[in-house]
């Protein structure tokens, strides 16, 4: 018994262990190791193979737990207009300037403020443009009750419509792209200057030439980011994981849960 115990607390040991490292192979075995110390507990703790499994397998449903209590009540606009609006306070974002001055040495010019907010819903962008005026660099902050992550983003536009995203959004994207949309998610904890090159060698795959890349006028860009917006909620009514309501909102549907679901398992178990 004393064996058992020491088995499962050490590969519990390596699992929080693992979980602590930014590199996402590492991370995703921490949380493989999560599932396998939960079957060893219920199989060996718990003398019960049958325990074993269904505490493994609970972790692969624990999503529904806030899909169904909180994704399922969740309302929000149609159309999001961004307006000015104030940064983030020093407690949601304690490191909000060093970021700044971060994109700023390499070379990006600060913009505005912009952002837009619903119902306890808050989504705040500081932007950026390069010297080219071609790529647009975003700070976004995301802000739901007491829960607030931020994450940055790069954005290059060609003038035939196709948009090339490069960020470190933290959580498996919850939409289906739109198809002019080519999203590259930057895994490395690296400075902003990795997320730069990783952009650029993103253009360099897609055969992306600076010719084709569209002149981003400052005016202009909170116009395009509004029309970003709005093509991807369009494209995922069409694909039914979204539904109006009342003519001006909008909301997950049933499909729409499972996708969430799906995108979270995908995310889980992608070693890169």
């Amino acid at each position: 018994m004393m064996f058992d115990f020491l088995l499962v607390f050490g590969v519990a040991v390596l699992s929080a262990g693992l979980r602590t490292y930014d590199h996402p192979v590492l991370f995703r075995l921490g949380n493989l190791g999560v599932i396998v110390t939960s079957f060893l507990a219920g199989w060996l703790l718990g003398q019960s193979l049958v325990m074993g499994c269904v505490l493994a397998v609970s972790w692969l449903f624990l999503p529904w737990l806030e899909i169904l209590t909180r994704v399922r009540k969740m309302r929000l606009p149609l159309d999001r207009a961004l307006v000015p609006t104030s940064p983030p306070s020093r407690n949601t974002f304690p490191n909000f300037s060093e970021v700044t001055d971060e994109i700023e040495r390499e070379g990006f010019e600060y913009l505005q403020d912009i952002g837009w907010e619903h119902d306890g819903h808050r989504h705040f962008y500081r932007v950026f443009r390069d010297e080219a005026g071609t790529l647009q660099a975003t700070i976004s902050v995301s802000e739901q009750d007491e829960m607030a992550f931020f994450y940055l983003s790069l954005t290059s536009r060609t003038g035939d419509g196709r948009v090339f995203t490069t960020w470190n959004y933290p959580f498996a994207y919850g939409l289906k792209l739109e198809p002019r949309l080519t999203i590259k998610r930057f895994n490395s904890p690296g400075p902003f200057s990795a997320m730069l090159e990783a952009h650029r060698a993103l253009l360099s795959r897609e055969k992306v030439t600076p010719a084709e890349l569209l002149h981003q006028e400052p005016e202009a860009l909170v116009q395009r980011m509004e029309r970003d917006m709005r093509a991807q909620i369009s494209h995922n009514l069409s694909a039914g994981l979204l539904q109006k309501e009342d003519g001006s909102m909008i909301r997950y549907t049933v499909r729409g849960m499972f996708f969430l679901w799906l995108q979270f398992l995908r995310d889980f178990v992608r070693l890169s």
